[in-house]
């Protein structure tokens, strides 16, 4: 069952910001709103992490290098973020160090 994680921007548009979809739940039940896939780490840096907290800095660091190169789906992450509240799901068991709590940072650190 899919209930590990909810980061909330200010926001309530949901959105999953894992490049996998989590196991046990479908799509319709999800009603999930948004899947910018692109905002998602690589799949290369997302096993290089394992979400092993001496990582974490590190992680952070290039996945921000990576969003940086794709500035048209953060575009449209903030435009969505400009028209309505937005909720950022995640599939980790690691609430406190995973890719929504990196984007958040790095989406804050933008505006």
């Amino acid at each position: 069952m899919f209930t590990r994680g909810l980061i909330h921007f200010h926001l309530l548009v949901l959105g999953l910001v894992d490049r996998l979809w989590p196991r046990g739940l479908t799509k319709e039940v999800a009603n999930i709103d948004l899947w910018p896939k692109e905002l998602s780490p690589s799949t290369e840096l997302r096993r290089w992490y394992n979400h092993e907290p001496s990582r974490w800095q590190e992680f952070k660091r290039r996945y921000f290098a990576e969003l940086s190169c794709n500035p048209a789906a953060l575009s449209e992450l903030l435009e969505q973020m400009r028209k309505s509240p937005v909720a950022v799901l995640f599939s980790s068991k690691e609430i406190e160090l995973n890719n929504a709590v990196a984007l958040r940072e790095y989406v804050l650190n933008l505006q």
